[in-house]
């Protein structure tokens, strides 16, 4: 059982840390190293595992991105005329279980491919492989979550680590207080997740703000595109060339002297 000041330090203070380095540090590292800016991929060494690693990670991570944020950042009185708290949480640890076991087994692919393949490991970096070993623990504590959450059917716990995160975004005091009767797998889920924020800038993952980037190529102007073999037929553009060169004049030194035109040539 944590003290309460390891709580208030925890999550009170490390959020806005880790967010201030998660949004401060990738602008830094945008403006000074664009071209780090990348997601590095290692495909061109051994593509078989990739494949099914990648899209099944991508897949859960991404699902469970959009639901944390959505299920944590909304009001409660925003839905409670249709959905029930309890309701809530059951469609959370279903659709949570389900996306948290894609990603998992996404994760675990890739974090055995790195290590198990001497070409690949050579060529990784270390951090590569503490991100890779970062996200398994924190899909294995998130699924560990789920069997904790089903002794909380109400929804209680689940609204109490809303509202913390709530107070947090929006710079209200008293959301510690709400983490003292949450358990170790819960607080650790949760740190974890905060610190992977703070790593952001520094890895990899700064690829992620180019997906989002993306978007604006659906709102951005058309664009007109010439075709060179549209301007410049090649077809008729030589014999041209040559009728021209044949009408023009030869240069003033070069040309015959009238006096001298008929003379025959000396021996």
């Amino acid at each position: 059982m944590s003290t309460p000041w390891l709580d208030t330090l925890l999550f009170g203070y490390y959020p806005y840390i880790c967010l201030t380095v998660f949004l401060l540090g990738s602008l830094i590292r945008f403006d000074r190293d664009q071209y780090t800016w990348k997601s590095d991929s290692s495909q061109l060494l051994r593509a078989g595992s990739l494949r099914w690693g990648s899209n099944l990670f991508h897949v859960g991570i991404l699902f469970l991105m959009a639901g944390h944020t959505v299920g944590m950042l909304t009001p409660h009185f925003l839905y409670e005329g249709f959905i029930s708290a309890g309701t809530k949480q059951l469609v959370a640890m279903v659709s949570g279980g389900l996306f948290g076991v894609l990603g998992f087994l996404g994760v675990s692919l890739l974090l055995h491919r790195r290590l198990s393949d001497p070409r690949i490991r050579l060529t990784s970096k270390r951090s590569d492989i503490a991100l890779l070993a970062l996200l398994w623990l924190q899909f294995a504590l998130g699924l560990a979550t789920i069997p904790l959450s089903a002794h909380h059917l109400d929804g209680g716990m689940m609204m109490k680590l809303a509202e913390w995160a709530q107070r947090i975004v929006t710079f209200r005091a008293g959301g510690v207080e709400l983490l003292a009767d949450a358990g170790w797998v819960f607080k650790a889920h949760m740190f974890l997740g905060m610190s992977i924020f703070l790593i952001f800038p520094f890895t990899r993952l700064v690829h992620v703000w180019s997906g989002f980037g993306t978007i604006a190529y659906a709102f951005r102007p058309y664009q007109m595109v010439r075709s060179r073999k549209l301007n410049l037929p090649q077809a008729h553009a030589q014999p041209q060339r040559h009728v021209a060169q044949a009408n023009v004049p030869a240069p003033s030194s070069q040309r015959a002297n009238p006096a001298t035109a008929s003379r025959p040539a000396e021996v």
